[in-house]
């Protein structure tokens, strides 16, 4: 019989103590079963263990699995093909001969006993024979006979999750017995000496392609994910059958045991499968390895950034620029406004894989309000670092959302949310781009707060607080303001900002909620909606006080109430009194008389002409030569008298020839004084029709504060640009000479040289008037009255006895008479008609310059005839009854 041939293969397993597994050196799916020739092992079975079945095959295993081994095929079994052989490592010993010589190995009772045997086999027999009859002698292996052999296995977990919880952060000794893919395994653990448990494994943070495998339900094989066989002979070539530590974490929600896989030399298996691209990171483990994650993550980024396995075509994403802006509005605790630093825009930011405490949830919802406010209070006004993550696409209901990170002096901000327990980490999808760069960090802070019980994993729900609005009815405001007037700067929070002068605040100490006035100053209206047209500035005025005071803390010195439950006072941010700051931006005027009763009236006063002299806001076009002496204080009349006890100084006589060329909706008037200024204007006029008649529209849309001419019925006259309406493509054009407003097409605008036709050529002929000694009323008695005076006295010749003139806008007060009528007596003035036709009334509060009028009893008798016939405002009673 010729010698058998030598062969070479790698030892992939060791079955039991007399079987092994051979793969081809050079390629690993090459397989062969070689049985150990004329020799018999103890048997591992699932049910029980003969004994030393296990020392039996580990002695082998310790010796072959794994390297490069020579080895011969002494005879094959006919029936089953089963293959018999001998076994050697390079310069070491022969494989049977060696296990049988340490008592591990039985030889059998029919070895050589084959007829066409050859004298070869015949010697090997009798080594082995000689090697087994020395091991019995010396009791060694199998022979030892004291049932040290004994070792019990147990194949299942009768309660894996008792295990888990007992063995959590344990490390067994232990030998992966079997690969199913890169991330599962089936590991025989080293309990003790005498009690072994075999269980599948998961391995932890990572998340391996599926390798091939068949459904038991259908019996339909299905196909191995991309990489899936690669990463199962990767962790094959390293792990099987090799020994292990084996650390538990934790169970999977299919109460499979997940635990961390040690190499003997290269440490845990895990970054080395990601950093070959033959697996993914997984959140679900991340709050299980806790810091270790990151190291698995680091692993993961150098593949992608290889492109190796299954990252082969990855594009990394661009990372955001970091960017700098400050806090400006806390909408919930989970989104936030950024204003930006340079430019001064704002943007809403979702913070990256945080969710507020979700108002459905009868345990987290109470917990929103405190959410928010622990929000506000860490950052609204701050400086802060952000970076835009991704974006979350339109969904049903919801518009695209910025996700982000933000960082405040270096700490995340999702972190110091959810370490308080003030919000949740979002489970994100493997494919999910949006996740914050922080996301395990984030899933190890959320197990913290639970485990302490913070916030919305508080056993108890927070208490609640009520906001009472005291500013509901005029006599709740009386009483809360008592209170909080005997208090000097009370903190409060400004909850919104409905004007550049009028906010609500919160008082959280007093669980107050007021609409709170400032004192001291007139604010331009800013428009309520996009039909309304509010005042110049007004809504500059608005954007400022936005800014600085929406969602800020603040101190409130209550002063007074209005007569709708506002609480007036002074507000104070970041120490500044802020109706000072609206002055020195040139947004509002000082009121005299609340400024006088403030005590701020120095202050105030000169805050205002800090703006004049800068010519900021509503004093960009101030003339200083304007200006008359400051009016005093109003005084309050009440009951017939007024009352201050000094007299009013003489009134020196001042008639004008006017006419009134526009009554506006409020019943205030635009004059024309007759004289300089309408001749000039009427010289103006004459070159003005000759300059149109070659001029040409206008090119482009006009800006705010242009000198134009326009269009009114057919002739020219010079307007001045209030605003825009850009989608219709007009503009509100105030025709500066007469006074009225329109909103006039663009095309129907022209341009006009301001050296010939501007207001320095010729001044703005319509002056500002209101009626002196009269008070006019509200709502339908309100029209009543302008229809009267447009009847009366507009388009006509009249004369003005100018009474006053505001130092501030250059207005005049004024009592009008029919030029043809005039008189010596106030009682033949249209002011005095008003009075009587009960279209008007006497004021109840009285400025400093009206005090002492001789007028003003006339006036009184005049009101109390229309009251006594019920004429106009008095149709149904006395209108100032609650006032008194």
């Amino acid at each position: 019989m010729a010698s058998p041939t030598v062969l070479q293969a790698r030892v992939k397993s060791v079955m039991s103590g007399d079987t092994v597994i051979l793969a081809h050196p050079n390629d690993s799916r090459k397989e062969r079963t070689l049985s150990l020739a004329f020799v018999t092992s103890p048997r591992l079975r699932r049910d029980d263990d003969e004994p030393y079945a296990f020392s039996s095959r580990d002695y082998l295993r310790k010796i072959l699995v794994g390297k490069i081994v020579n080895f011969k095929v002494l005879y094959v079994i006919p029936t089953s093909k089963r293959e018999y052989g001998i076994l050697w490592l390079a310069n070491g010993p022969q494989i049977p001969e060696a296990a049988v010589a340490d008592g591990w190995l039985k030889v059998r009772d029919d070895a050589g006993k084959r007829d066409e045997e050859s004298s070869e086999i015949t010697t090997l027999v009798e080594k082995l024979q000689a090697s087994e009859a020395h091991a019995k002698a010396d009791s060694k292996g199998l022979w030892a006979g004291d049932g040290s052999g004994v070792i019990k296995c147990s194949y299942e977990l009768s309660d894996p999750k008792e295990f888990a919880e007992e063995n959590k952060g344990k490390s067994f000794d232990g030998i992966i017995e079997r690969v199913l893919s890169g991330d599962r395994v089936i590991a025989r653990l080293i309990l003790s000496p005498k009690e072994h448990l075999q269980v599948m494994v998961l391995i932890a943070g990572i998340r391996a392609p599926s390798t091939k495998r068949t459904n038991p339900s259908d019996g339909q094989e299905q196909a191995a994910e991309p990489f899936g066989e690669e990463s199962q002979q990767f962790l094959e070539s390293r792990m099987l059958q090799r020994q292990a530590q084996i650390v538990i974490l934790g169970l999977s929600p299919q109460n499979q045991i997940v635990a961390t896989v040690k190499h003997p030399q290269q440490g845990t298996i895990a970054p080395h499968i990601l950093k070959a691209g033959l697996a993914k990171c997984t959140d679900f483990h991340t709050t299980l390895l806790g810091q270790e994650m990151g190291t698995l993550r680091e692993a993961e980024r150098e593949a992608k950034a290889n492109r190796v396995g299954v990252y082969r075509g990855h594009v990394a994403a661009k990372a955001g620029k970091e960017s700098e802006a400050v806090v400006s509005k806390i909408l919930s605790a989970d989104t936030i406004f950024l204003r930006s630093s340079k430019t001064g825009d704002e943007r809403r930011i979702n913070l990256s894989s945080v969710r507020q405490p979700k108002p459905s949830d009868p345990k987290q919802g109470p917990w929103q309000a405190e959410a928010k406010e622990f929000l506000r209070k860490k950052l609204i006004g701050k400086h802060v670092k952000f970076n835009i993550d991704g974006k979350r696409a339109a969904t049903e209901g919801y518009e695209e959302r910025e996700m982000g990170t933000v960082t405040l002096a270096g700490k995340n901000v999702a972190a110091l949310l959810i370490e308080n327990g003030f919000g949740s980490v979002i489970r994100h999808r493997a494919d999910d781009t949006d996740r914050s760069p922080i996301y395990d960090e984030l899933l190890l802070a959320e197990q913290t707060a639970q485990a302490e019980k913070k916030g919305i994993w508080s056993e108890k729900a927070p208490a609640t607080k009520g906001y009472v609005d005291y500013s509901e009815s005029l006599e709740k405001a009386k009483r809360m303001a008592t209170t909080l007037s005997r208090q000097k700067k009370v903190p409060a929070v400004v909850d919104y900002v409905k004007s550049a002068s009028r906010f609500t605040v919160l008082v959280p100490r007093d669980n107050a909620k007021l609409t709170f006035v400032l004192s001291g100053i007139r604010a331009p209206r800013s428009a309520r909606n996009p039909t309304d047209q509010g005042e110049p500035f007004g809504r500059e005025a608005h954007d400022f006080a936005t800014k600085r005071l929406t969602q800020r803390d603040v101190e409130i010195d209550v002063e007074d109430t209005d007569k709708v439950g506002g609480f007036i006072g002074a507000l104070y941010v970041n120490r500044e009194n802020f109706a000072k700051a609206l002055l020195e931006e040139g947004f509002a005027s000082v009121h005299a008389y609340s400024a006088e009763k403030s005590g701020s009236a120095n202050e105030l006063f000169a805050a205002e002409k800090k703006a004049k002299d800068a010519r900021k806001g509503i004093w960009h076009d101030y003339d200083p030569s304007q200006e008359n002496e400051e009016e005093a204080p109003a005084q309050e009349y009440k009951n017939g008298t007024s009352n201050g006890d000094a007299a009013a100084a003489p009134r020196k006589q001042d008639y004008r020839d006017v006419v009134v060329t526009h009554v506006d909706e409020s019943g205030r008037l635009k004059l024309q004084q007759i004289g300089k200024g309408t001749a000039a204007l009427q010289d103006l006029m004459t070159s003005f029709n000759k300059f149109h008649l070659s001029s040409k529209p206008l090119d482009s849309a006009p800006k705010a504060g242009d000198i134009v001419s326009a269009q009114f019925y057919g002739d020219w006259y010079r307007g001045k640009v209030n605003r825009n309406d850009r989608e219709n493509k007009k503009a509100e054009i105030l025709y500066l000479d007469y006074g009225n407003s329109e909103m006039v097409k663009w095309s129907e605008l022209r341009p006009l040289p301001s050296d010939k036709f501007g207001t320095s050529v010729v001044k703005p002929q319509a002056v500002l008037a209101s009626l002196s000694f009269v008070q006019l009323p509200s709502g339908q008695y309100l029209q009543d009255t302008i229809d009267y005076l447009k009847n009366e006295v507009q388009d006509r010749p009249l004369v003005a006895s100018v009474d006053f003139v505001d130092s501030k806008d250059g207005s005049l007060s004024v009592t009008l008479f029919d030029a043809k009528r005039l008189g010596e007596s106030m009682e033949d003035s249209v002011n005095a008609d008003l009075v009587l036709e009960g279209l008007a009334m006497v004021p109840r509060k009285l400025k400093a310059w009206e005090r002492g009028a001789d007028s003003l009893a006339m006036l009184r008798k005049k009101e109390a005839t229309a009251k006594d016939e019920h004429r106009g405002m008095w149709e149904y009673g006395d209108v100032t009854a609650d006032e008194d």
